[in-house]
């Protein structure tokens, strides 16, 4: 997955300009972004302090470090329960 060339807290840093009055228009040209991108972050870190959006970051991370234990787990014992299952 590509990274973002925005820290959580310039993310939230926008967020806040927007939620002050600035046009959406204005800010993605301002900050060189689609529309689109903000609206996909006002969605997500919409409300959040900068220490909530690294508390975010710092979960999605473990969850993803987990979720590749769990595949490589089960994919040993799926070819484990294969190698038992054959006859000799």
């Amino acid at each position: 997955m590509r990274r973002s060339r925005f820290t959580d807290e310039q993310i939230i840093g926008i967020l806040r300009e927007q939620e002050a009055g600035a046009k959406v228009a204005d800010l993605c040209r301002k900050h060189g972004m689609s529309e689109a991108t903000l609206y996909n972050w006002k969605a997500k870190y919409g409300g959040m302090d900068a220490s909530d959006a690294k508390r975010l970051k710092a979960l999605e991370d473990e969850n993803a470090k987990l979720k590749k234990l769990l595949a490589e787990t089960m994919l040993d014992a799926s070819a484990l329960r294969e190698l038992l299952s054959k006859k000799w």
